[in-house]
């Protein structure tokens, strides 16, 4: 019997999902070791061991699969840890990077810190002036070869380079997506002086195989965020692995993607590991979301340093990023859209004395270390999860089923010191402002992110994810308007739950300009060839990575999504295509349809101009394996009220409206039975997490054990639904 083990590290807690075959499932949290994240990693598998009741290398030896999302490189990126690289580009053009774009200053900025204009800086660049070279050659954006490389050249930049402290290159020239020949040129005569053999041999990125796309300063930036956080990954995760190995595990290691699919670490690209457990557990709510017939889901998780926020339409993930940032650079890749703000169980309350005093809450974390002022371990600032304990929502003798012991008398010094006192308040009406706060930030910008896509919120459900999801969601969600809360009963590990809903898979991408409607005569393209080259040379390289993965081309499924516009128009929509393969007209106009439809349901159809022509920029080719997943068994419902042995007893909980503390009951999780139906105020305390369910909201514990959040007024029945 094999285990499938999912990890997923955040900035406060690295969360563990196991599964065995059959369906035993086994849940583990344990702090993120930034200092070393495999120690974490451990630790946690060796919790899971215990908890299956083996030993760690018995454990270990018998684990089929261990999915990773990882943030190493991120913390690369931010602690500017990576190595000292190169930079070889076209003559002329050795100021890209430094010149940017004209709002480069605000990427990744945070919305706080792009308000203060007059302080805000340009990121420092990854490689300094200094180490920037340019070589004489040209390619034109046809792909034609204007001025031909020369090796001498080549070779001198190099050994200034070299001379000067060089790491590792990267190499971004120009036009090279459309005619790579020149950087592998120039990567074959690097590899040539400085073959594997000689100490001075060093790794080489090249613009063409990271990000094949149009887009000067994009593509070069995602080159070098690449061979930035290259070395530092590929180093740790080395280490990561022989653990494992000396452990008992015999499999590869298997990376979570931001496009929502995996690999092996081996084939992976460093630049795809951002975000990925985010996006996994937005997967994961797709996949559960499909046992209630659910096409249109709101995943959110609340963990200790953030709130993540991403959006499901039509039963797929189909909003990509349009060019995502990591850490202070855009780049061009294809990552799913999930939106990241500052605002967990750690996020620090503090008093904005340049804004007349007000109360703020975020970005800025606690984290792990020292984590919240409760924790004990020498944390001075007040956090959401102070607040949540002095207002009596959680049990300081069973925090994470007991394994921590909070201290609520700390809790309450910080916040009537740094908050109570400065608003001249007491300290319960501080910790209901904080959590008011966090709720609002919150809900707002859940509300925000889904109507800017012209989308209505209250035609969606909500997953509350994360370790606070459940504690927090009756106090966002109606800021939402949604009228049903999805909590799942893997909540608190839902990044590494859903990692083990992820299929092997990979995006490759090819710019390639077409205009298939001309608005000249009004006619479609005939050029199927051309739209064929592509997907096939997209398709060839797809298949050979799958083959080196272990899987036969009759196991894999393709789709293929095209960005597309309007001619002239510089905001790309992206369509899935109806055809992997084109013939003639018939087919060019069937993708135009497939773009007018899209276009029309998102900018509405008095936007849509298809007489201006229709062009096709990108093609993105995704190829798939699907995996396997254990389906649990619908539970029989039993009565709706909940048993004597899952009723714990009561305690004092402080709710907004109800004038000063009021006695509350509380319940255990674990045993509540399916069909159980809880009206608030109450209390359940699950293991990783308490479900925190306000006055006027109802609590219902479904056949599969998530719990169902509705308020009072809009909770109707699955039977009376079926009725009206």
């Amino acid at each position: 019997m094999g285990f499938n083990v999912n990890i997923d590290i955040g900035g406060t807690f690295t969360d563990f999902f196991a599964i065995r075959d059959g369906g035993d499932v086994r849940i583990a949290k344990t702090p993120s070791t930034h200092y070393d994240l495999s120690v974490g990693f451990m630790k946690g598998m060796q919790e899971l061991a215990r908890a299956y009741g083996l030993p760690a290398s018995a454990f270990l030896s018998q684990t089929e699969a261990v999915h990773y999302c990882t943030t190493v490189g991120t913390n690369a990126l931010i602690e500017r840890t990576g190595p000292k690289l190169g930079l070889i580009t076209t003559a002329g053009f050795e100021d890209t990077v430094f010149i940017g774009r004209a709002r480069s200053w605000a990427d990744g900025g945070g919305a706080e810190a792009n308000k203060d204009l007059s302080r805000i800086q340009k990121p420092i660049p990854l490689v300094s002036r200094d180490m920037v070279v340019g070589i004489r050659e040209r390619i034109d954006c046809f792909g034609k070869v204007v001025c031909p490389l020369r090796r001498e050249d080549v070779i001198e930049k190099l050994q200034v380079l070299v001379d000067r402290g060089a790491m590792g290159f990267v190499v971004c020239l120009l036009w090279s997506f459309a005619n790579p020949g020149h950087e592998r040129m120039v990567k074959a005569i690097i590899e040539e002086e400085y073959p594997e053999d000689y100490l001075g041999s060093m790794p080489v990125t090249l613009s063409s195989d990271v990000s094949p796309k149009a887009g000067e300063y994009t593509r070069f930036t995602t080159a070098i965020v690449n061979a930035y956080i290259h070395g530092i990954m590929g180093e740790q995760l080395g280490h990561l692995v022989n653990e494992l190995r000396d452990g008992g595990y015999k499999r590869p290691l298997l990376l979570v993607h931001n496009t929502g699919g995996m690999k092996k670490a081996s084939r992976t690209r460093a630049v795809l590991t951002h975000n990925a457990g985010p996006v996994a557990g937005l997967h994961g709510s797709l996949t559960d979301g499909a046992r209630y017939g659910q096409q249109n889901v709101i995943f959110t998780d609340m963990g200790g340093t953030s709130f993540d926020i991403g959006v499901i339409t039509g039963g797929r993930l189909s909003t990509y990023d349009f060019i995502p940032v990591i850490d202070r650079w855009r780049t061009n890749i294809p990552a799913i859209e999930v939106k990241s703000i500052g605002a967990g169980g750690g996020s620090i309350a503090w008093v904005n004395e340049f804004l007349g005093g007000s109360l703020e809450v975020g970005p800025r974390s606690a984290g792990s270390m020292p984590g919240p002022a409760c924790y004990d371990k020498g944390g001075q600032d007040p956090t959401v999860t102070d607040a949540d304990l002095v207002l009596g929502y959680l049990n300081p003798d069973n925090y994470l089923g007991g394994k921590m012991l909070l201290d609520p008398d700390l809790s309450a010094q910080v916040i009537e010191k740094k908050i109570a006192k400065p608003l001249g308040i007491d300290v319960d009406e501080a910790a209901l402002r904080i959590r008011r706060i966090v709720d609002a930030k919150m809900g707002q910008e859940v509300f925000s992110e889904v109507v800017v896509k012209g989308l209505d919120p209250r035609r969606f459900v909500l997953y509350a994810c994360g370790g606070a999801g459940p504690t927090h969601a009756c106090g966002f969600a109606p800021y939402v308007g949604v009228k049903r809360v999805i909590t799942s009963p893997f909540s608190p590990v839902f990044g590494a739950f859903g990692a083990y809903t992820l299929p092997v898979r990979q995006v490759w991408e090819k710019s390639k300009a077409m205009k298939i409607f001309r608005w000249a005569d009004q006619a479609y393209s005939e050029d199927a060839e051309g739209f064929n080259a592509v997907v096939h040379e997209l398709k060839d390289v797809a298949l050979r990575d799958l083959r080196l993965e272990g899987f036969s081309e009759d196991q894999v499924e393709f789709r293929l999504e095209l960005e597309m516009r309007y001619g002239m128009q510089y905001n790309l929509t992206k369509v899935v295509s109806p055809h992997l393969t084109v013939y003639g007209p018939t087919e060019f106009k069937d993708i135009c349809d497939r773009f007018t439809e899209q276009y029309s349901a998102t900018y509405s159809p008095e936007a849509t101009f298809p007489r201006g022509g229709i062009n096709i920029e990108c093609f993105y080719l995704t190829a798939s394996v699907k995996s396997r997943l254990h389906e649990p068994e619908a539970l029989p419902l039993r009565g709706p009220s909940p048993p004597d042995a899952a009723r714990a007893g009561s305690r004092k909980a402080h709710w907004a409206g109800l004038g000063g503390p009021s006695e509350t009951p509380v319940f255990v999780f674990e045993a509540l039975e399916p069909g159980n139906t809880l009206t608030g105020p109450a209390l359940v305390e699950a293991r990783d997490t308490t479900y925190v369910i306000q006055p006027g909201w109802r609590f219902t514990l479904d056949p599969y054990r998530n719990g169902i959040l509705e308020p009072a007024w809009a909770a109707v029945r699955p039977e009376e639904e079926e009725k009206r």
